[in-house]
C-alpha cells in the first residue's frame, strides 16, 4: 500500500506524489476519477480510454522528439507503403 499525502492550493488543485503517479501508471494528459464512497472515503483510479485506438497511445513516444515527418514515414513503414 503507498500512503502519500498533498496540500491543496488555493485553485483547489493537487499535484498527485511521484510514487502514486508510478504506481497508477499516470502520464502528462492521462484522465483521472475521484470515487468517494458512503463512508466519505476516497479513490484516484486511471481512467481507461474505451477508444479503439487506445491500445496505439505512446507507440511512437521511444523516439523523443520524432519530428512529423519521421512519424509519417514509420506509420508508411510499418503499414508496407
Amino acid at each position: 500500500m503507498i500512503t502519500k499525502t498533498a496540500r491543496i492550493t488555493s485553485k483547489g488543485q493537487v499535484t498527485i506524489p511521484v510514487e502514486v503517479r508510478a504506481a497508477l501508471r499516470l502520464r502528462q494528459g492521462d484522465t483521472v476519477m475521484f470515487e468517494i464512497d458512503e463512508q466519505g472515503q476516497a479513490r484516484l483510479r486511471l481512467v481507461q480510454d474505451k477508444s479503439r485506438f487506445a491500445k496505439y497511445a505512446g507507440a511512437l513516444r521511444e523516439g523523443k522528439g520524432l519530428t512529423a515527418k519521421k512519424i509519417v514515414r514509420h506509420i508508411r513503414k510499418q503499414r508496407g507503403w
